[in-house]
């Protein structure tokens, strides 16, 4: 690629790896528990690598991301065992010491351990929101298991909020469990009636009602199969890669988010345009310009 002084590149900013960061990025390639076969592992680092193709100026909000400090603090190794989740969690704790935290996955199963760095082992006042078609509350552990880990973990349920779940992509069984357990869902039909706004007003009034703050899970296969063909589980009618755009703005802007992670992209099975990647990059940099602008 050729090089201009005057168009400095998002990949340049994250490698500036800043002391006392306003957001700490850390990769965590989890993939063996997946449910599906996934190169998932191989995504944190297309990711970083995507960010050469976009630059630090939001011009819509006429923001430029590197007036933010950076710290990439590299990839948890071997996330996968018991010992990678520790480290995961570690990791998460030192990078929860900056005013967001994002974790690249990596398969979903990352958001359990995430979540336990950056709240500690006391989850009853903090919240999640879940932009995902999945609940996320099978039994075991694997990729489709982290929010029921949360739960058993700690985490007031009624302070879980999940949108997007769509339509053929969950069972009566986990849809009655959710009910059950009085998760606030928001099926990706609602968002064809009320804004993205609207939407997640209500969610962060929810997540948010304990004192913690709030984790946000983005599992990229919400959207529409046709905008991510590197989600193997995404579906035809999900929500769009502007809609995921906006509430990834959304989380960075409130100041009750700690956190977010970004997973479930399978950069081995994308399109030759990299069109998956290149979104997982754009919820990092929307969400920066949400930090930028609180």
């Amino acid at each position: 690629m050729s090089e201009d002084a005057l168009w400095p590149r998002a990949a340049t900013w994250l490698q500036s790896n800043s002391s006392n960061a306003d957001i700490s990025v850390f990769g965590v390639p989890a993939h063996k528990t997946s449910i599906s076969k996934t190169g998932a592992h191989k995504t944190p680092a297309a990711i970083r690598k995507a960010l050469l193709r976009y630059s630090t100026y939001n011009a819509t909000r006429r923001l430029d991301i590197a007036t933010l400090k950076v710290s990439d603090l590299g990839d948890v190794k071997s996330p996968d065992s018991i010992e990678g989740e520790q480290r995961t969690s570690a990791m998460a704790s030192v990078a929860a010491k900056s005013r967001l935290a994002v974790a690249l996955g990596g398969d979903n199963s990352i958001t359990f351990a995430v979540a336990r760095g950056v709240f500690g082992t006391d989850l009853s006042n903090a919240g999640l929101i879940t932009l995902d078609a999945h609940h996320d509350l099978r039994d075991g552990i694997s990729n489709g298991s982290p929010v029921r880990r949360l739960i058993e973990a700690g985490l007031n349920p009624k302070r879980i909020v999940q949108i997007g779940i769509a339509d053929f992509s969950n069972s009566p069984a986990y849809a009655q469990r959710a009910q059950e357990l009085g998760i606030r869902v928001i099926a990706r039909s609602e968002l064809r009636r009320r804004s993205v706004e609207d939407i997640w007003a209500e969610a962060i009034s929810i997540a948010g009602a304990g004192s913690a703050g709030v984790h946000v899970d983005f599992d990229v296969d919400v959207c529409d199969r046709a905008a991510v063909p590197g989600c193997p589980a995404a579906a035809p009618g999900g929500i769009s890669a502007d809609e995921l755009r906006q509430f990834a703005y959304l989380a960075g802007w409130s100041k009750l988010v700690k956190s977010i992670d970004i997973t479930e992209v399978d950069v081995t099975a994308d399109a030759p345009d990299g069109r998956t990647v290149r979104l997982a990059a754009l919820v990092l940099l929307e969400a920066a310009a949400g930090l930028a602008s609180r």
